[in-house]
């Protein structure tokens, strides 16, 4: 019997990813599809997709309309993840085709999804945290490895509690030997996936050994072969003395991390509901900053939140003086459905919104420009992990930095030490020394 075709197309952030991962592990050790990116000859169409903002909830219904159109004669569509969630039985009457809609929370269920007409599963309340998942991985040298699912948070712009439901940590042994199995199998890096990561151990499904965020990443460590341990996201308001030492002492945990500040404001914070103030947020930064060389902060920032005055827009200008990150990933705020901040009266008007995410994107690349060409002539140890086009081999440092050097498939899994001979903002490039 012929394996039946699998076309998936993900969009959004890593926890994204990884959940594509587990589907595709679950239908091809379990149903006996197999991977095609042509998907004209698909059995099944999957779109796995994002709602932390409008774009990606926009694109699904081009995205499935276009799929119908491609698709073969008896082929289904599904629509998976986090608008899947929120959008639930609403897809069906956008897009009558498509053939079954699975929330983000309720991924093991996708081999009933693919057999049951109309399949419905957006139950926020479902607790997979101690499914065994078969095994699937789109990188042999990375591993994306879940910690805990849902969020606890209630930000006031954020959809996720509304996606993935409350927060749970996956029990310590299904992580343990998540990793060690990747690790036997080639990888070198971990990459673990949370909401609020160094939340992690405040709530599990069963009895647990108590055991925080720390901890764990210092067990992980002890796996023999595993040389890069990285994580996303962390909380600022979890960032205690206990976790910048770990970070900082522990040689496996790569030197960048991403810390989601949103806004320079305290009063903006507030109404955020972020639980911690610019100073706290600064002081955790400045001291990661003390304790580790070469550290990489990247961070999230909202421009024009509800009721953001241009004081309020200069102080997330100040921040970025200050902890001058390697990287921002910056938006104009987003109304979001089912989120408090969609209801404020004080909206921002969108010119004002453009402008503001226009100087403060302008102001970061000058300083991203000003850190790149400071790599000239380091010498970095990169693990590489990508070919690219025209002879070449991508891989990252240990704080987080793009490197291509010349080089074939050889390379691939290699950690090598790399001087670097032309920084770019988005790519560095070297040779191997």
């Amino acid at each position: 019997m012929s394996a039946k075709k699998l076309f998936i197309q993900t969009l959004g952030c890593a926890m994204n990813v990884r959940d594509s991962e587990h589907i595709i592990a679950e239908l091809t050790q379990k149903e006996n599809y197999s991977l095609t990116e042509d998907i004209q000859e698909a059995d099944l169409i999957l779109i796995n997709t994002c709602s932390v903002r409008e774009k990606p909830v926009h694109k699904l219904f081009s995205e499935v309309g276009a799929f119908k159109k491609l698709k073969k004669n008896g082929a289904k569509i599904g629509v998976c993840g986090c608008t899947a969630s929120h959008l639930g039985a609403e897809i069906f009457k956008k897009a009558p085709y498509v053939d079954f809609v699975l929330g983000a929370r309720n991924v093991s269920k996708i081999t009933q999804a693919i057999k049951i007409p109309k399949f419905l599963g957006t139950d926020l309340n479902y607790d997979e945290s101690d499914f065994a998942f078969k095994d699937f991985r789109n990188s042999i040298y990375k591993a994306y490895i879940n910690i805990s699912i849902g969020c606890d948070k209630h930000c006031t712009y954020c959809i996720v509690p509304h996606t993935r439901g409350d927060e749970i940590s996956i029990p310590f042994a299904i992580i343990f030997n998540e990793a060690k199995k990747a690790v036997s199998k080639g990888a070198k890096e971990i990459f673990l996936l949370g909401q609020n990561v160094n939340n992690y151990g405040k709530k599990f499904k069963n009895e647990h050994k108590k055991m925080d965020f720390s901890d764990l990443l210092e067990e992980l460590s002890q796996i023999e072969g595993l040389e890069r341990i990285r994580f996303t996201s962390p909380h600022p308001l979890h960032m205690d003395d206990k976790f910048l030492h770990t970070f900082s002492q522990n040689p496996k945990i790569c030197k960048c991390i991403h810390m989601p500040l949103q806004s320079g404001s305290n009063e903006i914070l507030k109404t955020m509901k972020r639980g911690y103030t610019k100073e706290w947020y600064l002081d955790r930064a400045l001291k990661l900053r003390s304790l580790c060389k070469n550290l990489s902060i990247s961070t999230d920032i909202i421009v024009a939140f509800p009721g953001e005055s241009q004081r309020d827009f200069e102080e997330s200008l100040e921040m970025i003086e200050k902890v001058r990150f390697e990287q921002i990933f910056s938006f104009k705020y987003s109304k979001r459905p089912l989120t408090k901040a969609a209801l404020m009266d004080n909206q921002i008007p969108e010119e004002i919104a453009s402008k503001r995410l226009e100087i403060l994107q302008n102001r970061h690349y000058e300083i991203l420009d000003e850190i790149v060409k400071k790599q000239e002539n380091q010498i970095f140890e990169v693990l590489f992990e990508e070919l690219r086009a025209n002879g070449e081999i991508a891989g990252r440092t240990d704080n987080n930095f793009l490197v291509q050097i010349k080089g074939s498939e050889e390379f691939l899994g290699q950690m090598k030490q790399v001087k670097i001979t032309n920084a770019r903002r988005m790519v560095l490039y070297g040779e191997v020394v």
